[in-house]
């Protein structure tokens, strides 16, 4: 088997764990190795000829399902929507303190959304200041349930300027990396991707999409709070709120 058809039936076979039928041109980008369109082109109709593959309509899957391709349909129209949401929640993340970058992850940052499916967020925060920032955003998380809003405001993944290299290194990780959407222009996103190379051993072609991102500037009540934790006392404060979660984590388990 040639290098090309195994990445193709290698990327069919991911994506397929999310009944989700992908494009010629993300058969592209989402390759383990370098190749081009023309060889993935060739690949194809010799896969298709072979009734190994089904093509449905612009996309390609391992499942001869029309209707693969009709959810595939509805799910990027919604994701337009939510993305929307999703810039306004980014800017009110980020009037938290030791804030330094929000990408949108899961499903929507691969452009796709079901009914009802959640916003998720990764947040990357100040050196040693994690659990204050993430007490405080997980406050306001409290708050969106009382309005019906708790799925906008999913903190699912928090990291530190200080350890910025994600250990687990497989290719769930490596996509969740190369698909995330920073929601404002920081120079920590870019250092995060940076810390990351490993991932171009999974995906070579895709880059992260910086699509007329802008800066989103702190609100004075952060700067203030920032300032007023920087010292000794923010590194007290972030300690204790680190083992009073990890006590409450605990007691739930």
């Amino acid at each position: 088997m040639n290098n090309t058809r195994k990445n193709i039936l290698k990327t069919l076979a991911y994506f397929d764990l999310f009944h989700y039928p992908v494009t010629r041109y993300e058969l592209l980008i989402f390759s383990s190795e370098k190749t081009s369109l023309s060889l993935i082109d060739e690949e194809l109709s010799s896969l298709l000829f072979e009734k190994i593959i089904f093509q449905l309509d612009e996309f390609y899957s391992l499942q001869n399902k029309p209707a693969l391709a009709e959810r595939r349909r509805h799910g990027n129209l919604r994701a337009v929507d939510q993305l929307s949401i999703a810039k306004r929640v980014a800017k009110i993340l980020n009037w938290f303190p030791f804030v330094r970058s929000i990408a949108v992850s899961g499903s929507l940052s691969k452009h796709f959304s079901e009914e009802n499916s959640d916003i998720d967020f990764f947040i990357i925060t100040s050196a040693n200041r994690l659990w204050i920032a993430r007490t405080s955003m997980h406050l306001l998380k409290k708050l969106s349930f009382i309005v019906g809003k708790k799925n906008w405001f999913c903190m699912n993944y928090y990291i530190d300027e200080a350890a910025m290299e994600i250990p687990e290194k497989n290719i769930f990780t490596a996509m969740e990396i190369v698909t995330l959407l920073p929601m404002h222009q920081t120079n920590c996103f870019q250092n995060f991707i940076n810390a990351n190379r490993w991932t171009n051993n999974y995906f070579p072609l895709k880059k992260n999409s910086f699509e007329e991102i802008s800066n989103i500037k702190k609100g004075l009540l952060a700067r203030v709070t920032e300032k007023i934790f920087s010292s000794r006392l923010g590194n007290a404060t972030d300690k204790w709120l680190m083992n009073l979660t990890d006590k409450r984590w605990t007691k739930k388990t």
